[in-house]
């Protein structure tokens, strides 16, 4: 292990690296991957106990720990309480990256190394951490696939968990994938329509671009020719608290600028800066199950009838033919989409995890059901859910989320 030291302002930032199995459990494979986990510590909190954040995703980084405003708007709440540990999760940030330099290691050899890189090995990378800081035990904060893997740390390691705190995170235990992208698709429907409820001539707007897609005229500044699965992404902006704007502003801005070209290629999702988001998002629903490409296979039909309803985290098949970035990675995904994926979660050790913490469940939340959080919420009765309307999947950016589930954990009411 290597630990550097590095100061900003009142924050002291301990960068850890490990280097660290890259399969878990198996001691004939030598292969090592490296982790980083930066130790956040406010001026005399040297003394609180530890939290480890868990990033969203998969396949992306840890926030960066500057001060504010530039700060994790969650952060200066959580230093008041605690040390921050920032895990760059296998595959990313100053961990052992992923991307485009590993194309020449052939798709074959691509889809196996990415079924190391998945929430299960995360979790042990995190116990090695916890070990390595000498923290008998810690607490732990996970957003959205965050959120997932912390109900795969409660199902092998709940021991080393003291409270932990859940944001729009609460995933699906034992469910198919399909059962998961049914109720999303639900979801944005509903999204779509609420939204144009609210700005009805976005609709005819939606269309007018639709048909520069569908005629191959909808070409962006790397050369990518935006089909209508590409273009119908844009719902997954409906997703957050002030996506919206975006889309609004996209919609209101004439499709032939270089303006509206410049800003869809940015507002698109699944981008080729993380190929790992793209390449196994489908397997964090994955509960011992292949996904073949579930979003694909379940969209319902009138979302195929009604191209101006928008799709939110659906990875879509038909983007490796058609989005530059990812066109390389074909055969590799296509391998990774038939993985058959081991089980994640184990329903009988939540319920005797002894968890203690809170969730929040965002009833409106297009990418993690309530229906199915709730069913999980059940399996840890020691995690109180604050289910609310008030805020959208990405809440826990509004700043007020976590204060509220550290009081609801510590049994105060929430303001």
């Amino acid at each position: 292990m290597t630990v550097t030291t590095r100061r900003l302002l009142d924050l002291r930032i301990d960068d850890h690296v490990l280097t660290l199995p890259l399969v878990w459990g198996d001691d004939a494979d030598a292969r090592t991957i490296d982790v980083h986990a930066a130790v956040v510590t406010r001026e005399g909190g040297e003394d609180l106990p530890y939290l480890l954040f868990l990033q969203g995703g998969p396949g992306f980084e840890a926030p960066r720990p500057f001060t504010a405003p530039a700060a994790p708007s969650w952060l200066g709440a959580a230093l008041e309480h605690y040390r921050v540990v920032l895990l760059d999760q296998r595959g990313t940030g100053a961990s052992t990256p992923f991307g485009d330099a590993d194309l020449d290691r052939g798709d074959e050899a691509i889809a196996e190394y990415v079924t190391h890189l998945r929430a299960d090995a995360i979790v042990e990378d995190a116990e090695a951490i916890r070990q390595s800081l000498g923290a008998a035990s810690w607490s732990v904060l996970g957003q959205s696939f965050g959120g997932f893997t912390i109900l795969r740390y409660l199902s092998v390691h709940a021991a080393s968990l003291d409270e932990v705190y859940i944001t729009g995170g609460l995933s699906a235990v034992g469910r198919r994938p399909d059962e998961v992208y049914a109720l999303t698709y639900d979801k944005m429907r509903d999204a779509s329509e609420a939204y144009y409820r609210r700005f009805p001539e976005h609709r005819d707007a939606m269309r007018a671009r639709l048909d520069l897609a569908a005629s191959g005229s909808l070409v962006l500044p790397d050369g990518e020719v935006v089909s209508l699965s590409r273009l119908r992404s844009l719902g997954m902006l409906l997703g957050t608290n002030d996506g919206w704007q975006t889309l609004h502003a996209l919609l209101e801005t004439d499709p032939r600028s270089n303006a509206f070209h410049h800003d869809l290629a940015a507002a698109l999702p699944f981008s080729p800066r993380n190929p790992l988001y793209y390449l196994f998002h489908e397997s964090s629903y994955a509960d011992g199950f292949a996904t073949r490409w579930a979003a694909d296979r379940v969209e319902p039909g009138d979302f195929r009838d009604d191209p101006t309803l928008l799709t939110g985290e659906h990875a879509r098949r038909d983007w490796l033919d058609t989005v530059p970035g990812l066109i390389p990675w074909r055969g590799a995904a296509l391998r990774i989409a038939d993985v058959e994926w081991t089980r994640l979660y184990d329903a009988d050790a939540l319920a005797a995890s002894g968890a203690r913490g809170a969730a929040a469940v965002y009833v409106n939340d297009v990418f993690v059901p309530v229906e199915f959080s709730v069913e999980t919420a059940r399996l840890l009765p020691g995690v109180t859910p604050w289910v609310t309307s008030e805020h959208e999947h990405n809440g826990l950016r509004a700043g007020d989320v976590l204060p509220r589930l550290i009081d609801l954990a510590h049994g105060r009411r929430i303001r």
